[in-house]
């Protein structure tokens, strides 16, 4: 099946694709140019809704708003087109952003930071309480995050050396232990970056220079692979109100001579192969 374009404001980095489901939308940003666009496939309409301080990422509140993951370590909440600051920074992300973010069963929030010029990245969590906890060090690039169906599992993806890993995951704590390589993808076929767990409990890996979205199944193996018009293919996830939707971020727009047209845009695919949905995040609450 050929990907279908759903819409292209030529995202820079376009990332983090989340479904919203009361508002039956999909929201994404484009990291560099501090954008946040949405989605409406009732009626097809699409539109940029924020313009401000780059956004890493994001989760879904429990009462509908969005939490977004900023620069120099930012957490606010975004209602109603107004930011309500959560943490005004964290004083040694300052040279620094957040990158991709997942909130967990418990509505707490894993959230990775970019490299400085003098050191590698992190992955921090955030709990409800406010309380936030510095998980790894030494990152290349803290990339996407996803669950296993029994919540006993947490993938973790650096794109730094081309690997997804796989911890065993307390639901009772939020603790990660007995990391352990999951995939490592081939050199010279492009970076893992965002990705997403189906309801079979499959790996949905995008491509970053690779121009694929692929599918591992539970024991690490490739099941299949989607192409893009596009080689920058940065995060999927799944949406619509059957939860078969696929969405994908792609970037490389700003560069549409060298990326192809397709790149910067927003694609859907659908498979018949259901996803679930994202769980919330309860910080502050």
């Amino acid at each position: 099946m050929q990907p279908e374009l759903i819409a292209d404001y030529a995202c820079a980095c376009g990332e983090g694709p989340l479904w919203h489901p009361q508002e039956k939308r999909l929201y994404w940003t484009d990291i560099p140019t501090g954008r946040m666009f949405r989605y409406s496939p009732q009626t097809g309409r699409h539109e940029q809704c924020y313009s401000g301080a780059q956004v890493g990422g994001f989760t879904l509140q429990e009462d509908g708003a969005l939490l977004l993951f900023m620069a120099k370590g930012a957490v606010a909440v975004w209602r109603d087109g107004k930011l309500e600051t959560v943490i005004a920074e964290i004083p040694d992300e300052r040279e620094t952003r957040f990158n991709d973010v997942i909130a967990d069963p418990a509505g707490r929030v894993f959230c990775g930071t970019m490299p400085t010029r003098k050191r590698k990245g992190r992955l921090y969590r955030l709990d409800p309480d406010g309380a936030l906890t510095r998980l790894l060090d030494g990152i290349g690039c803290s990339n996407g995050m996803g669950f296993t169906p029994d919540r006993r599992g947490m993938y973790f993806t650096d794109s730094g050396p081309r690997e997804i890993y796989l911890f065993d995951y307390d639901e009772d704590t939020g603790a990660i232990t007995n990391q352990r390589v999951f995939v490592q993808t081939p050199a010279g076929q492009g970076v893992p970056d965002g990705m997403t767990v189906d309801a079979e409990g499959y790996v949905w890996s995008a491509r970053w220079d690779g121009g694929c979205l692929v599918r591992y199944a539970p024991d690490g193996t490739e099941e299949r692979r989607v192409t893009f018009p596009a080689p920058k293919v940065s995060c999927p996830t799944f949406g619509g109100d059957d939860c078969e939707d696929i969405y994908v971020t792609t970037a490389g727009g700003d560069h549409k001579d060298r990326e192809g047209q397709g790149a910067g845009a927003l694609y859907r695919v659908n498979l018949g192969i259901r996803g679930v949905p994202e769980f919330r995040s309860r910080i502050g609450i």
